[in-house]
Formats: structure tokens, sequence, C-alpha cells
């Protein structure tokens, strides 16, 4: 994929996921959620500046102490200086979670019926972060902090969730900017899996943001989540391209 179609979905990426508790040091974009999510709680290397990166990395690293946060690099095809990576792994930061991002460039092209395996219940994005949390087993504080993240979200949200006798079998989002949209927080209940439910949920998810103007698709999963990336590829998805983090110490990240 080319710089500029990277740089598209980076953006919508980074807005989708944006906390209210960020700010910007030598063009570097630092956030500070206390939720679950590395992507909004990382350091985002947007450009060069013009601070050695010694100096730079030692003032992220003392804003990331002052919050209470493990300070992590998020590391992109596009992350300035282009040396990053490599300067980072030669002071013995350790690289983790390899993601790809996955692009379904064209929404035309997916199916229009979608089966009655699922039926898609709206929630508002307070519900959404409590049952994803619940079904994750994620803490409360970073359930809450999921919750303040999505009511400031400078892009919409919608969230749902699949539901059978009252009980929660899954549940996804999709944040939509122009006509890019992105899936977000699919999750299935352990014992629900390998039942078709998330490829449902998706392409629901994705003929709803289709009909209101999305014309292409991206997510992100991990590498080596084999049987979510086979989902997404039975739906047009494919590997677009890759990015990973780097800390000090991965234990605290």
């Amino acid at each position: 994929m080319s710089p500029s179609a990277i740089s598209r979905y980076e953006d919508a990426g980074l807005n989708a996921s944006a906390p209210p508790q960020q700010r910007l040091l030598d063009g570097w974009l630092l956030r500070f959620s206390p939720g679950k999510a590395k992507r909004a709680r990382c350091v985002n290397a947007l450009a060069a500046g013009r601070l050695p990166l010694a100096e730079k990395l030692a003032l992220c690293e003392q804003a990331y102490a002052e919050t209470g946060l493990p300070m992590i690099v998020r590391i992109t095809p596009l992350s300035e200086p282009a040396q990053l990576d490599q300067a980072l792994a030669a002071m013995g930061w350790h690289s983790l979670d390899d993601t790809r991002v996955m692009v379904l460039p064209d929404l035309h092209a997916l199916a229009t019926s979608v089966t009655d395996v699922v039926a898609l219940q709206p929630v508002d994005g307070e519900h959404f972060a409590q049952v994803v949390g619940a079904l994750r087993g994620s803490p409360l504080a970073q359930r809450d902090a999921q919750a303040v993240r999505l009511r400031n979200a400078p892009v919409n949200h919608r969230g749902f969730v699949v539901q059978r006798d009252g009980e929660t079998l899954a549940c996804g989002q999709y944040a939509m900017e122009s006509v890019v949209v992105g899936l977000y927080d699919v999750f299935t209940s352990p014992r629900e899996r390998g039942r078709g439910i998330a490829r449902e949920l998706c392409h629901a998810m994705l003929v709803r943001a289709r009909a209101e103007g999305a014309r292409s698709a991206y997510l992100q999963v991990d590498a080596g989540n084999d049987a979510a990336r086979a989902v997404y590829r039975r739906l047009g998805f494919a590997d677009a391209y890759a990015y990973h983090y780097r800390a000090r110490d991965p234990q605290m990240a």
C-alpha cells in the first residue's frame, strides 16, 4: 500500500481511538488514556521534529511518569524519524504486539444480504464499554476509561451487541469518518466461537456502514490471531500494512 493510502487509514485509526488525554511533543502525539487499548496510551511518532532523539525520549518518559503510565512507542511505516524502530531496538527497547491493518477497499463488493444468525442490538458508548469489558474480563477502571474515550470521540462510533435469552454472545462497533469505516472491539464469548457469529456481526455492521455512505473499511488485528484473520479474509479484507510497539519493559506495557 502506498504511503498516501497508509496515511489515510492511519489518520482514521488515530481519530477513532483519540482519548481526551493527549498532547503534542516536538511532532509526536502522546496519549495518556488509562484504558486497555495501547493505541490510546502510547506515543505516535508522527513527525521527526527538531529535538535530538535522546532528549525527546527523555521528555516523553517524564510525561508518562507524571501520569503513572508506562511509555510505549507505536511504530508504523510512517513513523518519524525513519530509523526510529532500529534506534529503539539498539537501545534495548522490546518489540511487542505485532499487528496487521487489514483493508477492504471497496464495500460495494460486499454482499447485501445478511443471514439471520445474528440480530444486532444498538447500544450507546457507555453500555458498550461495559459489555466488551465484561466479555474480556477487563477491570472496571479500564471499562470506565473506554467509556470516557467513546463519550469524547471526535468521530462517530456505533456499538452493537448480539444477545440470546438476555445473554451477550458477541459485540462490536464501528467508527465512521467521511467514507471510511473502521471495525473495532469485535469480541465473541469464548463458548460461542466457531459458530459464525463474528463473521455475521462484522458483515451486518459493514452493510449498515455502507448504507450510511462508507466506501472502504479497515480493521486492526493481532498478527497471530489466525482465527480472526480468517474471518476477515472471508469478508474480503486483506493485509495492507503492519505496526508494532516498543517498550523498555514489555511486562509493564
